[in-house]
């Protein structure tokens, strides 16, 4: 397939290479400049109305707001018999409106976030949960499939909220794990020990063995940013709320990632929670 990708950020860039690998002919956009020597091997588009001109749109973008402003000069450029398809954490709310504005030009819409972080991406093996029409979710699955597992989870919007529950899940298990961590440091075990103990038990999980890694060692480079984390789980956050549902643990992993980027932390690691409870030791 001829593919588009716009956003060329952590994610954007391992997917975009890997979608080449696989044989499909990918350019690549970014809203703003780009050190060259991070986007080595993709070709680059020129402008946004270049990118729209692709078989396939994929966008890769950091919210809801950038897609949106994206989708607004994309849209028009756009003609029908092409597919959008939203691979980054956004309201599910405005993937229903895209797909009916999109519909109306005869260009097919998919979101279908990803779970797996930049590692799965360069891999070929993200969880892709994929929300659209039957035919629309088909049409992308030559790019999707180079991609990782899909899994087709309803129509318009219902991709981008199976991805806020995933992400209710991942921000709530770091906290356990910062906490755990924690309290093995605290109690003279070795975090590493620790988790080569857990290995295949009932607490095993990706999220341990990498994520307590980087806890162990302090290493909080990106990753995924606690500033991201915090915006997913805002919108948890507000899915709850519309749905009638008091969450208490996600109201207060979503304060302590607030807490991280009011201490100017948003742009670390999202494991850095196991930085705030350092942090707060430290000061009593």
């Amino acid at each position: 397939m001829e593919i588009a990708i716009v956003g060329l950020g952590l994610m954007g860039r391992p997917m975009a290479r890997t979608l080449g690998a696989a044989g499909h002919q990918v350019r690549g956009w970014n809203r703003s400049p780009l050190d060259p020597a991070l986007t080595a091997g993709i070709p680059l588009c020129a402008s946004l109305a270049e990118a729209a001109t692709a078989e396939l749109c994929l966008l890769m973008l950091a919210d809801s707001a950038a897609v949106d402003s994206v989708l607004a000069t994309l849209m028009p450029a756009l003609r029908a018999g092409q597919l959008v398809v939203d691979m980054g954490s956004s309201n599910p709310a405005h993937s229903v409106i895209h797909a009916a504005r999109l519909a109306e030009q005869g260009v097919g819409w998919v979101d279908a976030p990803v779970s797996g972080g930049p590692e799965g991406a360069a891999a070929g093996s993200l969880a892709i949960l994929a929300g659209g029409a039957e035919a629309d979710v088909a049409r992308a699955l030559p790019a999707l499939q180079a991609l990782g597992r899909v899994t087709r989870v309803g129509g318009p919007g219902a991709g981008h909220t199976a991805k806020v529950i995933n992400q209710l899940i991942v921000g709530l298990t770091l906290q356990a794990i910062a906490e755990a961590t924690a309290l093995a440091e605290a109690s003279g075990i070795d975090p590493a020990l620790l988790r080569q103990a857990l290995a295949g038990g009932f607490a095993d999980s990706k999220l341990l063995q990498i994520h307590g890694a980087r806890m162990a060692a302090r290493a909080y480079v990106p990753g995924a940013r606690v500033a991201t984390q915090l915006k997913d789980l805002r919108l948890a956050q507000a899915l709850a709320a519309a749905r009638g549902l008091h969450l208490p643990h996600l109201d207060d992993t979503a304060a302590r990632y607030a807490r991280l980027v009011a201490a100017g932390h948003g742009d670390l690691d999202h494991s850095a929670l196991h930085l705030l409870l350092r942090e707060e030791q430290a000061t009593g």
